[in-house]
C-alpha cells in the first residue's frame, strides 16, 4: 500500500498562531517592556505579525537591535519574565479549534503539538488553557536536537503515534512549519489566519492545502480523513 493511501492517524498543530491565538499577551508584554525603556507602544498588528518568530524577533522589532548586540540578552530575558507573568491572560484557541479537537476525539484520531516555543512556556501555557481533549504529545525544542524547519519534531511524533509520517496532518502558520512537514513526509496545511508577516504569502509555502480562516480547518480535515479511510 502506498504511504499516501494509508489512513490518517494523527493531527499535529504548531502552537502560536495555529492552535492558540497568543498574540494578545505578547502585545501587552512587549509594549510593557518598551514602556520600561520610555518608548511609545507599537501598534497591535505590527507585534501580532511577528509573534510566530519568537522572543528574539520581538526584541528585534521592539528595540531595533539584533542578537549579539549589547543589552539584547537582558531585554529578551525581561520579555520572557513579563510573558510568564502574563501568560494566557488574553490567549484563546482560534475559532473552531475546540470543536475540531472534540471531532478528532470522536473519530478516534490522536492529536499533538510540535512547536518551537520552549518547554517552560509551552507547559505553563497549556496548563492554564486546559484544552480538552488534552494533546497526546507535546514536542518542544527541548525534546529534539534540531528545531523546525528540521523534520525531527514530526518524525518523533510519528514514532510516538506508531505510524508513518504520511499518516500525520501538520498545521502551521509559518513556512518553517510547512518545510518541516514536507521534509518529514506529512500532509501539510498552511494556516493563513495566523501571524503572517506583511511581506509573506502563505500560498507560496508549497503546503498541500492552505486555509484563510480557522473555521475552514474542520471540514478540510474531515474530508482528508474520509478520503484516506476510503482509499485505505
Amino acid at each position: 500500500m502506498s504511504p499516501t493511501s494509508l489512513p490518517i492517524r494523527a493531527i499535529v498543530f504548531d502552537l502560536d498562531g495555529t492552535l492558540l491565538d497568543t498574540a494578545g499577551d505578547f502585545i501587552v508584554v512587549l509594549n510593557k517592556l518598551r514602556h520600561e525603556h520610555n518608548l511609545d507602544p507599537l501598534p497591535d498588528n505590527t507585534i501580532r505579525r511577528t509573534v510566530s518568530n519568537g522572543a528574539r524577533a520581538l526584541i528585534e522589532l521592539g528595540f531595533n537591535c539584533t542578537e549579539g548586540e549589547p543589552g539584547f540578552g537582558e531585554l529578551r530575558e525581561r520579555l520572557l519574565e513579563l510573558y510568564m507573568q502574563h501568560i494566557a491572560v488574553y490567549t484563546q484557541p482560534f475559532n473552531g479549534i475546540v470543536e475540531l479537537l472534540h471531532d478528532l476525539k470522536r473519530s478516534g484520531i490522536d492529536w499533538g503539538i510540535a512547536t518551537n516555543k520552549p518547554e517552560l512556556y509551552t507547559e505553563a501555557l497549556l496548563e492554564r488553557m486546559a484544552l480538552k481533549p488534552a494533546p497526546d504529545i507535546v514536542i518542544c525544542p527541548d525534546n529534539v536536537t534540531h528545531r523546525k524547519p528540521d523534520p525531527e519534531s514530526l518524525l518523533l511524533a510519528a514514532r510516538h503515534f506508531e505510524c508513518e509520517p504520511s499518516q500525520i496532518i501538520y498545521l502551521g502558520d509559518h513556512i518553517r512549519d510547512i518545510e518541516c512537514g514536507r521534509r518529514a513526509g506529512a500532509v501539510t496545511i498552511g494556516c493563513g489566519y495566523g501571524y503572517i508577516a506583511e511581506d509573506d504569502d502563505p500560498s507560496q509555502w508549497q503546503a498541500d492545502y492552505t486555509v484563510n480562516h480557522s473555521l475552514e480547518l474542520a471540514p478540510l480535515i474531515a474530508q482528508l480523513i474520509q478520503e484516506r479511510h476510503t482509499t485505505g
